[in-house]
């Protein structure tokens, strides 16, 4: 195991489990008002649409669901930051799943309640500690469930994007959450100590192989808020964009993450 999956950092499964709940519902309460030509804008994501996109969010958090309906595996084999690079995989299976729930599921409303109610009974039913087969490989309930604020958080911007004038909100815990676990993925993909990526106010990890500072402001960093760091993360902002934009501010020979991005994909 590396040492940067030995420092893996814990999460509250209380906290996360209300603010999942609670970004679902401002996705939830933000799809009611949308009309039919609103849902069937195009997205940022291949050929979906906007009904497909929201399909896709429920299809996230159901996938809780789906696993827990599996055999419990008999053993954790898998960390929390091995979910961001295993994502890719089954992008054909996806695809194909998501059409379907979007076709099988006219009434979003309904279909987002019911998700939402599913989750909540799923969550008082199992323990954290519950282990899951997960694209990732086993993992415990608890740590899957934190994999969901980035599917959420990702989803909700590419909402936002897809429709004019809407602006869903984001729980802060939520946002806290999938920035953590993808700024923590970065420094798993570069380990080391010579640049300082931080994303305030909610994360700074160390990353990149070099010299290593030892007190005062780092040699190498980079900086930038939340929203930015995820769209990086996951392949919706190009790092030269972002820096051209004034999105990202990034200072050092080391400090250049052209090759380090997206995480996900």
């Amino acid at each position: 195991m590396s040492p940067a999956k030995k420092r893996t950092r814990t999460y509250d499964p209380a906290r996360i489990r209300t603010a999942v709940l609670a970004q679902l519902g401002h996705v939830r309460q933000a799809v009611v008002t949308l009309t039919p030509e609103q849902l069937a804008l195009p997205t940022r994501l291949g050929d979906w649409t906007v009904r497909d996109l929201v399909a896709h969010i429920g299809m996230a958090l159901t996938a809780i669901g789906r696993s827990l309906d599996l055999p419990e595996p008999p053993r954790q084999d898998a960390m929390i930051l091995d979910w961001p690079f295993a994502t890719s995989a089954s992008s054909a299976a996806i695809d194909e799943f998501t059409r379907r729930l979007s076709e099988e599921n006219p009434d979003l409303d309904a279909y987002l309640t019911g998700v939402a109610r599913g989750l909540a009974e799923q969550l008082d039913a199992h323990p954290a500690t519950r282990l899951l087969q997960t694209n990732a490989g086993a993992l415990p309930l608890a740590d899957y469930l934190v994999t969901r604020t980035v599917e959420l958080v990702v989803h909700t911007d590419d909402l936002n994007a897809a429709v004019p004038g809407l602006d869903v909100p984001y729980d802060r815990q939520v946002l806290a959450a999938a920035t953590r676990l993808l700024a923590d993925a970065l420094a798993v993909r570069a380990p080391g100590g010579a640049t300082e990526v931080r994303v305030p106010p909610y994360a700074v990890v160390q990353c990149v192989e070099g010299p290593r500072h030892t007190r005062g402001t780092p040699p190498n960093v980079v900086e930038t808020d939340p929203l930015t760091w995820v769209r990086l993360a996951t392949g919706r902002l190009a790092w030269k964009d972002a820096v051209e934009d004034a999105k990202v501010s990034a200072s050092g020979e080391r400090a250049d993450l052209t090759e380090l991005l997206p995480l996900m994909s």
